[in-house]
């Protein structure tokens, strides 16, 4: 990988930057030092279970100089796509601390036009998989923030929301619109927001498929960082391969 292109960095959060609520060692340190040198940075996150607001004030607490303009979610971005396709009322399949960024929707209870699919982590029933199942049979588009399939939290590894849209497809026959990573509109957003084209814009993710894979799919440099819930199996069976593969990002300061 030729660094020389690059003017640009998309970072992953969740297992790039921390794990749940602590820093991954060197992490913060690092993306200071990158931006100091006349990078921009932009923060782009499957994660749908905490609003803009609220990463904001976390990454900041964690002592990075970031305003809410550089952070895109799969919740706000969900939100946005939502919003532009005109749907009158939505159903919402989501944590209560995103509701913030789906404050211009019309949510309902009843007849939706859309069922929004998010993380609501413990809160999943045998009747609410049910309900949306029906919502769909009668017509409703499904659309999910992502399709993660699994995380990682200071508990260990976590089951994500993949498993229960993959399932509702299945149930449905509908096939759901993915809005976060790896969907190549997701990676557009964010390099609109750094003003840069693709070729010049590296993406550093620790999910070698919607990170990295997607990236590449959309044009960019995909680096992994081998941390968070990197496997160095998965590496042997997948079929997308990094540009570039990093300990974790605070390697990243040997290139720029």
């Amino acid at each position: 990988m030729n660094w020389k292109h690059i003017k640009g960095f998309l970072i992953d959060l969740d297992g790039v930057v921390y794990v749940d609520d602590e820093p991954i060692e060197g992490a913060i340190d690092t993306i200071n030092y990158i931006k100091e040198k006349g990078y921009p940075v932009n923060y782009v996150t499957n994660t749908s279970n905490k609003s803009i607001s609220a990463l904001h004030w976390k990454l900041k607490d964690m002592g990075l100089p970031v305003e809410t303009d550089e952070i895109l979610s799969a919740a706000y971005a969900t939100a946005l796509y939502v919003k532009s396709c005109g749907y009158a009322r939505c159903y919402g399949v989501v944590d209560p601390e995103v509701e913030e960024d789906f404050k211009n929707l019309n949510l309902v209870n009843t007849q939706p036009d859309v069922v929004i699919v998010g993380d609501i982590g413990r809160q999943w029933s045998y009747d609410l998989l049910n309900n949306i199942f029906n919502m769909v049979m009668n017509g409703a588009d499904l659309v999910a923030m992502h399709k993660g399939k699994f995380w990682k939290t200071g508990e260990g590894l976590r089951l994500d929301i993949g498993a229960f849209v993959e399932g509702l497809e299945y149930v449905t026959g509908e096939r759901a619109a993915i809005v976060g990573k790896p969907s190549a509109s997701f990676f557009e957003m964010g390099l609109a927001q750094l003003n840069l084209q693709s070729g010049e814009v590296a993406m550093i993710g620790d999910d070698l498929e919607s990170d990295v894979g997607g990236a590449r799919q959309a044009g960019l440099y995909g680096v992994l960082a081998k941390t968070g819930k990197f496997r160095e199996e998965q590496l042997k069976h997948s079929q997308v391969i990094p540009d570039s593969a990093l300990s974790s990002i605070v390697e990243l300061r040997e290139y720029v």
